[in-house]
């Protein structure tokens, strides 16, 4: 499972697979209401992301991490909900990993500095999602999925954990 931290929407994306055999299994995004404080948006945001473990129970999530060098402030929230999604995992029992944005385009897109139109493409075509319009979120969350997957295999090959 792959988490596109946002305190307004949070992108997550679900894949089953190895190596290159890659499919889709769901993804979607959670959408928090416009005018709500910032706790209700995070426990509303924590009781949708343990449904959808619940739902499809996920071996392992991989979350992206805040990239603090535009705006800290923004950061500081995707933090927040950085944070909710890894106690979901924790009280769902599910290890979480987290990802840099650019390990996540290297490994969705093979290149670190990748767009965000260029990352969508690559998972297209990585989940053969032909007819599929995926949301900005969600391709993102599916990216941090395929950057753990990937992850894995390289940790695998070298003995690493």
């Amino acid at each position: 499972m792959g988490v596109d931290p946002g305190t307004m929407v949070l992108g997550y994306g679900i894949i089953d697979g190895q190596d290159e055999n890659l499919k889709l299994v769901t993804c979607d995004s959670i959408r928090c209401r416009r005018r709500s404080a910032i706790g209700e948006r995070l426990f509303f945001i924590y009781q949708s992301l343990c449904e959808v473990i619940k739902e499809f129970n996920p071996d392992v999530m991989a979350i992206e991490a805040p990239f603090v060098a535009e705006n800290s402030r923004t950061a500081l929230a995707i933090g927040k909900a950085q944070a909710i999604a890894l106690l979901a995992a924790a009280s769902n029992g599910i290890p979480a990993y987290e990802y840099s944005p650019a390990a996540i385009k290297y490994h969705a897109a093979s290149y670190g500095n990748s767009s965000k139109e260029q990352v969508q493409e690559m998972v297209h075509l990585q989940l053969n999602l032909k007819n599929v319009c995926l949301q900005a979120d969600s391709a993102d969350a599916l990216a941090a999925a395929i950057c753990h997957l990937r992850q894995s295999h390289v940790r695998k090959l070298t003995g690493g954990k």
